[in-house]
């Protein structure tokens, strides 16, 4: 939202020693809601946790099959594995036993990045809907590539690729799970497949995890600040596993290093008089 100087020092004035909210709230004696649901009396015990979270960011209760197929990308994007650079964090952090928030928290904010994470979002939604529209303006696949996907650096196409390893065994896995739950395909994720067709032949790189999700997604009606914000803690699963495998292991224990393990290359050593 975008305002000039004077209407938005009015809206500020309308909200001087007051909040104002349209999310819901609690009243005291009364209940909790959230978007005109009552949370303890229509929503505990009758909606999943991820039915709450969308409703809470969005606005719009969606259907369980919708957050089914949420809860498995979750888990595909968190492995109990720490050598990925989240999950180290996380387990650095049980290492030195902070406590769980500030271990887990801290990989959470590891995740915070441009190239992976929850920061590959919002380019990699912008990407798949500009091709959605040059496509239904009457443009081919390759041309779309050539436009806005090669640079003098090379291919930079949110969504495809990965670094480190080629191909994503993530996307077949959540295809069958729309398959199981009866999504059809929509022209985001069609058109998303007919890109890594392309790609796939030219380059050799085809869609990752991020690029299926941003597309379907899409074609659920998802804009990118509420997927952004939908998945900013996608990888905490990982962290949590992390975390308490080193806080239950000895004390300072991950990744140990004496002395000798550090290659010196500085300054040789020298009497000082």
């Amino acid at each position: 939202m975008t305002m000039n100087e004077q209407d938005y020092i009015s809206y500020l004035d309308s909200r001087r020693g007051k909040i104002i909210t349209s999310k819901g709230g609690w009243r005291i004696g009364k209940g909790v809601t959230s978007h005109n649901y009552s949370l303890l009396d229509e929503l505990v015990g009758e909606a999943g946790f991820f039915q709450v979270l969308v409703l809470n960011i969005t606005g719009k209760l969606p259907e369980k099959r919708l957050t089914q197929w949420l809860e498995a990308t979750f888990i595909c994007l968190s492995w109990p594995d720490p050598r990925i650079w989240c999950n180290q964090i996380g387990s650095f952090g049980g290492s030195l036993r902070t406590s769980p928030v500030a271990g887990i928290c801290a990989g959470i904010m590891a995740s915070d990045s441009s190239i992976y994470g929850p920061g590959t979002v919002i380019p990699a939604t912008r990407f798949i809907r500009s091709a959605v529209k040059f496509i239904e303006q009457g443009g081919t696949v390759p041309e779309f590539i050539r436009q806005k996907a090669v640079t003098r650096l090379g291919l930079q196409a949110p969504g495809y690729a990965r670094p480190i390893a080629k191909g994503d065994e993530r996307v077949s896995a959540m295809t069958r799970v729309a398959e199981k739950l009866g999504y059809t395909e929509g022209k985001h994720i069609k058109t998303a497949f007919q890109i890594e067709q392309y790609l796939l032949e030219k380059y050799g790189e085809s869609i990752n995890l991020a690029g299926y999700i941003m597309a379907f997604l899409s074609d659920q009606g998802f804009d990118e600040d509420s997927i952004h914000r939908l998945y900013s803690l996608c990888v905490n699963g990982g962290i949590h596993a992390c975390y308490s495998e080193a806080y239950d292991s000895p004390k300072d224990s991950f990744q140990p290093l004496r002395c000798k393990d550090i290659e010196y290359t500085g300054i040789p050593a020298r009497t000082l008089s």
